[in-house]
């Protein structure tokens, strides 16, 4: 199957946290995934590849991952899609996180659009499946593009780990409810970029990540 966009990432902030930025080669239209900082950066990419963005698609609330986004979505007059509306509280923070950690300051925003579960979201002439995986968050969603076997999950999941559940209303059983009863099931082929650190896939995690791996779970393979 050939790929219908190319898909670059960019970490941003101190976190190194992934932004991911997608765009479909014929028309140069593309969308971008939580631009949590370093603006620049992202502009510079933008410019030198000739990619005009048409939304900003966020996964949760968390800084390093929208801090970015009210001045970017404000600059580049972008509809801001998700995450789901139980992540509004961290975003509604953002100012006092950004504070609180040392960033520059920091606005809060309010999304054109909340998603849910089961949602689609039209951008750079692809379809996004929604599928909301709390835990990490309570409003944490991923965006899955069949067509080019791809997910960008946030922080649900990364390579040899899963996202922490210690922040203010995290779950841990949720979280791994999430990964396995809606990640999994998408297909072991599907590549993931993570909110940090390399990409993978979710057949290679579920061999061998220790948190959700079958084995570590008690299933047979």
């Amino acid at each position: 199957m050939n790929q219908m966009l190319r898909y670059q990432i960019i970490p941003v902030t101190p976190l190194q946290q992934n932004c991911t930025v997608f765009w479909s080669p014929e028309t140069n239209l593309g969308g971008i995934v939580d631009p949590g900082g370093d603006l620049s950066l992202i502009r510079n990419f933008l410019n030198e590849n000739n990619i005009k963005l048409e939304k900003i698609l966020c996964t949760h609330g968390h800084l390093d991952h929208v801090g970015g986004v009210s001045e970017l979505a404000t600059e580049m007059s972008l509809p801001v899609i998700g995450p789901h509306k139980d992540d509004l509280f961290w975003i509604e923070g953002l100012p006092e996180a950004a504070e609180m950690f040392g960033f520059e300051k920091v606005e809060t925003f309010v999304p054109d659009q909340w998603l849910d579960d089961g949602d689609k979201v039209d951008v750079a002439g692809a379809t996004f499946d929604v599928i909301h995986c709390p835990g990490h968050t309570p409003g944490h969603v991923i965006f899955h593009q069949a067509d080019d076997n791809v997910a960008m999950v946030g922080d649900v999941i990364f390579q040899g780990s899963i996202g922490r559940t210690d922040f203010p209303k995290g779950d841990h059983q949720q979280l791994i409810n999430s990964i396995t009863q809606k990640l999994w099931p998408l297909g072991q082929d599907v590549t993931f970029v993570p909110g940090h650190g390399p990409t993978s896939t979710f057949g290679e995690e579920r061999r061998s990540n220790p948190f959700v791996s079958d084995m570590a779970l008690g299933h047979v393979s």
